[in-house]
């Protein structure tokens, strides 16, 4: 197995948690919070979709899919195109409102993009320095990782939140 069947076993258990989170659900149940500081499911899933979509299209050198493909407009969120819910505040996280298919939608595009990029990988590109704002600098190896890492646990959050409103 070389590197890129690893990263694309691992990004690809992303969008199976992603569906089974969002699919069957109605906009008012996806925008539900479990209280007002919470994160709705629309939220967790729009957030880690915009996130791999971000550091991927950064590091493969291309355009985002969220404002290449019309997903920014599709969504009509009141944030600026380069908005990824980072530090997003209670507020900020109330104002994402989204239909099951508009979020599977987008995630499956960035999941393919991901994939499309991923199998074009060979163990020695993961040494590339991609941001050396931090110490020490960040490898692309360390940047997928850490992308992967980060949208599984939101999967989760999106699927735990998910059982909290089917218990309802």
């Amino acid at each position: 197995m070389d590197i890129a069947d690893i990263l694309l076993d691992g990004y690809g258990r992303i969008s199976p948690v992603v569906h089974a989170a969002v699919e069957g659900l109605d906009e008012e149940a996806l925008s539900t919070r479990l209280d007002e500081g919470a994160n709705s499911i629309a939220w967790l899933v729009w957030h880690l979709t915009r996130v791999q979509d971000d550091h991927v299209s950064e590091v493969a050198g291309h355009e985002q899919t969220w404002t290449a493909d019309g997903w920014a407009e599709r969504f009509g969120l009141p944030f600026g195109p380069g908005e990824t819910g980072y530090g997003f505040s209670a507020e900020q996280v109330g104002r994402v409102r989204a239909g099951a298919d508009l979020l599977t939608g987008y995630s499956d595009a960035v999941s393919a993009r991901t994939a499309q990029y991923l199998r074009g990988l060979t163990g020695a590109d993961l040494d590339r320095v991609v941001d050396d704002a931090w110490d020490p600098p960040v490898t692309l190896g360390v940047r997928l990782v850490s992308v992967l890492d980060d949208d599984l646990e939101h999967a989760g959050q999106a699927a735990f939140v998910r059982g909290v409103l089917d218990r309802r």
